[in-house]
């Protein structure tokens, strides 16, 4: 049964985002692609993230983070945000701190910045919802998807 519900979730397809979070001089991002809107009412943001990244303890911590699409002209940008060094992450690209302390990316798609309302720790990665507090869309541009990347940031064990 294992193989059957891998193949099946391989056909899901998700955005592929920048998750970046930070407070002071304590910065980091990652690759994250299970993320979806959950309400327009206030506007709600779930991201998925496994509790072995970095990233996941300072979202805890900061209890907030922001998400940037990325266009499928930055693909460079996975490579980047996939490494251990967290100041090497951000090194050459422009960038800024958000209304929460968050690096805001200047060159995405867009960007959402979200305090977390909620947590909840069903399986094998932490849900974090988060309710927008500023966001923006800055490139009119194609988001990059895991159509391009087939297996890589989806349903596998």
């Amino acid at each position: 049964m294992e193989k059957q519900w891998q193949e099946a979730l391989s056909k899901m397809t998700y955005g592929i985002y920048v998750l970046t979070t930070g407070s002071g001089d304590h910065i980091n991002g990652m690759i994250a692609s299970w993320v979806t809107q959950i309400s327009y009412d206030p506007p709600l943001i779930l991201v998925a993230v496994h509790p072995n990244r970095r990233t996941h303890g300072m979202v805890k911590k900061t209890r907030a983070f922001a998400l940037h699409p990325l266009s499928s002209e930055q693909k460079d940008m996975m490579s980047r945000f996939k490494g251990p060094d967290p100041r090497a992450k951000f090194e050459g690209i422009e960038w800024e701190k958000g209304l929460t302390g968050c690096p805001i990316i200047k060159d995405c798609v867009a960007f959402m910045e979200c305090r977390v309302k909620e947590t909840y720790e069903p399986g094998n990665h932490t849900l974090f919802i988060g309710e927008i507090v500023n966001a923006r869309a800055i490139l009119d541009a194609s988001v990059l998807t895991t159509l391009e990347y087939p297996g890589t940031y989806t349903g596998r064990a």
